[in-house]
């Protein structure tokens, strides 16, 4: 009997999905356990399993596409199995969303594009004049500058989109041609230019990725129902750093980030208040200290959890900080590494940044926002001299704590910290 195979929530936030490659065709067979899908969820790229054996009978989500925890996007049977009845009623289902833009119809020219298009070669008229490209604003830049005419290329990006590669292999492939280029007049070039910025588009829509929509939604509901509060100190990281450079003589690849993980942690086991969140009627104060450390992607922002921070030595948080960025940058994480923080660390210190505020990754109820590392004039007992100072702001949600509780969490991480 035919199976539906709907999207499959695989995080404990996940709304929708997105599939970038389908790994079996219609046709294939497929055994439980085997990996069918890689799916785009709000935290990661992960492998989608089978749940039944079967034959491929429809794949019904298209690359690319996002579909809804619940939605159906697949169909598992015997072979040769009428499985009508399971697909969607014509017009109940969206259209397949394509994983890049469609194609860029250009408006219809200006007079001052018209008139520049009669110098131009057929490429830039044809952009001059309103016909739909299928070609990224780089391409179409590109080809005007070297006089190409688009409609004689096959484009190699999605959807048949002309795009870098495709006008740089057009170049190397017809070299006689550039010397007749290169004496085109320089009016002609610049006419050319002109054209190709009027008859583009004045802006592109880049399309979310899964991540960033999970942080925008997040965020909203953060920030707006969240009563924050910040708390700002300046902690002497001098003892910090001299620790730091005795470990990289000794050739440790223990940082300095690494040395704030295990400090908050400690610090966080004094006071268990601030390691809890808001659960409605009452306030959940958690017994282990899981530390969700905020990575930077390309895409958006992923916190993988140092599991009880608080109890592993240095170096095995180094160890592990390190192997979870990597992985996290790499889209491999499970879900595992990426849910269950009871508090949270955003370091910007490495990007010069000596100040900022987070916002509060719910359902935790602080977060701490660590700045540079920096080299400052400081008074000490009365006398000007050089140290080494850090910023370090806390947020908190205010349900959950007030701020002298707060400012006795951020002196005891000072205390650990040496300052």
């Amino acid at each position: 009997m035919a199976s539906r195979v709907v999207m499959p929530k695989l995080s404990d936030t996940m709304e929708e999905g997105r599939i970038l490659r389908w790994l079996k065709t219609e046709g294939d067979a497929i055994e439980t356990g085997q990996a069918l899908a890689e799916v785009e969820t709000d935290k990661a790229t992960v492998e989608m399993e089978a749940y039944t054996n079967g034959t491929i009978r429809k794949l019904i989500a298209a690359e690319g596409q996002f579909a809804k925890v619940g939605e159906l996007i697949a169909i598992i049977g015997a072979p040769g199995e009428d499985v009508s009845a399971l697909l969607p009623v014509a017009g109940s289902a969206a259209p397949a969303a394509d994983a890049m833009p469609a194609a860029v119809a250009a408006p219809a020219a200006a007079p001052r594009a018209q008139q520049a298009a009669a110098s131009l070669p057929a490429a830039g008229a044809a952009a001059a004049t309103g016909r739909s490209l299928k070609a990224s604003p780089l391409a179409l830049r590109m080809a005007a500058e070297a006089g190409l005419d688009l409609g004689s290329l096959q484009g190699t990006g999605p959807q048949g989109r002309i795009i870098k590669r495709d006008i740089e292999a057009a170049l190397a492939e017809a070299p006689a041609a550039a010397p007749a280029r290169q004496a085109a007049p320089q009016r002609a070039r610049s006419l050319s230019l002109v054209a190709a910025r009027e008859a583009g588009p004045e802006s592109q829509d880049v399309e979310l990725s899964s991540i960033r929509r999970t942080i925008a939604r997040r965020l909203v509901q953060s920030k707006g129902p969240v009563p924050h509060f910040y708390l700002t100190i300046d902690v002497a990281m001098d003892r910090v750093w001299d620790a730091y450079k005795a470990l990289r003589d000794q050739k440790s690849s223990i940082s300095i980030n690494d040395i704030i993980l295990k400090a908050a942690a400690l610090a966080l086991r004094q006071h268990p208040e601030i390691n809890a969140s808001f659960a409605g009627d009452h306030v959940k104060v958690y017994s282990r200290v899981h530390i969700g450390m905020a990575v930077a992607l390309e895409e958006g922002l992923i916190t993988p959890v140092l599991r009880d921070a608080d109890l592993k030595p240095l170096e095995e948080i180094s160890d592990e900080a390190r192997s979870l960025a990597e992985r996290a940058r790499a889209k491999k994480l499970q879900p595992n590494e990426y849910t269950g923080a009871t508090f949270s660390i955003s370091n910007l210190g490495m990007m010069g940044i000596e100040e900022f505020s987070a916002i509060i990754n719910p359902p935790e109820a602080a977060i701490l926002a660590v700045g540079a590392v920096r080299q400052v004039p400081v008074v000490v007992d009365g006398a000007l001299t050089v140290g080494w100072r850090m910023k370090a702001t806390l947020s908190v949600d205010h349900r959950v704590a007030d701020g002298a509780a707060g400012a006795r969490f951020l002196q005891t991480l000072r205390k650990f910290l040496g300052g």
